[in-house]
């Protein structure tokens, strides 16, 4: 069995991740339950693999680099999926040393192991965010993401960096992911799509930031996971940076209609501003994606928010 270690591995994309991948793997899980949500989510998020003999959880925070070195020393680690991080344009803003302390220092911290423990390869969750306000009609691989506009997208963009100086230097085989808005079962509560949900259920108002033309390539949680899997077991080269979009981009006003015709309620709209570090849309480029990892979505916008309304529902969140 291959040993998978999973950092973020509590969250939503992660928890996901590795009730997949624990069907045919050994799976090791670091997370440090921030508050930055309510801890129970993701405490509800892996409670049914806790027993798993093949899942192990360590309750731990990257930064701290024994504690890290520990957790490698006591496993036989083969593959590296890096999801953690901090996460949030607007928050990174705020305390932009906190992105830089959690998200490149962090990752410099997990490579330093990697290279200690002969660990030959990472999946790394970087973000369409890099590209910024970028001009072109869709997001290639290849443009030039030197202007972040939000210090969370500077973290990434520098990590992507230290991914290809460490690739160079001790032959470390990267795959790093540009997520294009994540959504689906187990979100973040304070991502759009969730937060929406829960507001126009409770016929609570929702803070709609611009005039509803922004747009984003929204990207369903079981593409995003089969993206992922895809690159674990890539190999033909060593070094990758792809795109992974739902090819389907959506204005905040049609997003926000979805949801409406899903739950068959109408919001309310409190209508703001735009704010610093918001992009103005997001458009992903996944010709890569197909062709290197037969990358190919398969979950409609329409589709997803349903999926998301029911599980929603189901979860009885409010």
């Amino acid at each position: 069995m291959t040993t998978i270690l999973i950092t973020g591995g509590a969250g939503f994309i992660g928890s996901n991740l590795a009730d997949e991948l624990l069907k045919n793997n050994k799976i090791i899980v670091i997370d440090n339950f921030n508050d930055f949500y309510d801890p129970k989510i993701k405490e509800k998020n892996i409670e049914h693999n806790l027993l798993n003999e093949n899942y192990k959880l360590y309750r731990s925070d990257l930064i701290d680099s024994k504690k890290l070195d520990d957790i490698f020393s006591e496993n036989e680690v083969d593959i590296v999926v890096h999801l953690a991080a901090s996460a949030g344009v607007r928050p990174s803003i705020e305390n932009p040393k906190k992105y830089v302390d959690n998200n490149i220092l962090a990752t410099l911290n997990i490579l330093e192991c990697m290279v200690k423990y002969d660990v030959r390869k990472m999946v790394f969750a970087s973000s369409s965010s890099v590209y910024g306000n970028c001009s072109e009609n869709v997001f290639t691989e290849d443009l030039n993401v030197t202007e972040p506009i939000s210090p969370y997208a500077m973290t990434k963009s520098a990590c992507e960096q230290m991914l290809y100086t460490f690739h160079s230097l001790y032959k470390i085989n990267v795959v790093a992911l540009r997520f294009f808005t994540v959504y689906g079962r187990r979100q973040r509560p304070d991502l759009a799509i969730h937060k929406f949900t829960r507001l126009i259920s409770e016929n609570a108002s929702i803070p709609v930031f611009g005039d509803g033309s922004t747009k984003r390539d929204y990207t369903y949680i079981d593409d995003i996971v089969g993206g992922i899997i895809a690159s674990i077991e890539y190999n033909k080269t060593p070094y990758e940076i792809i795109n992974l979009g739902g090819g389907e981009p959506v204005t905040l006003s049609q997003m926000i209609k979805e949801i409406e015709n899903a739950l068959g309620k109408h919001a309310i709209i409190d209508r703001k501003s735009m704010q610093m570090g918001d992009v103005v849309k997001t458009i992903a480029g996944i010709d890569k994606a197909r062709k290197l990892l037969g990358y190919d979505p398969k979950t409609s916008f329409r589709d997803g928010i349903a999926k998301f309304i029911t599980w929603f529902n189901s979860n009885n969140i409010v």
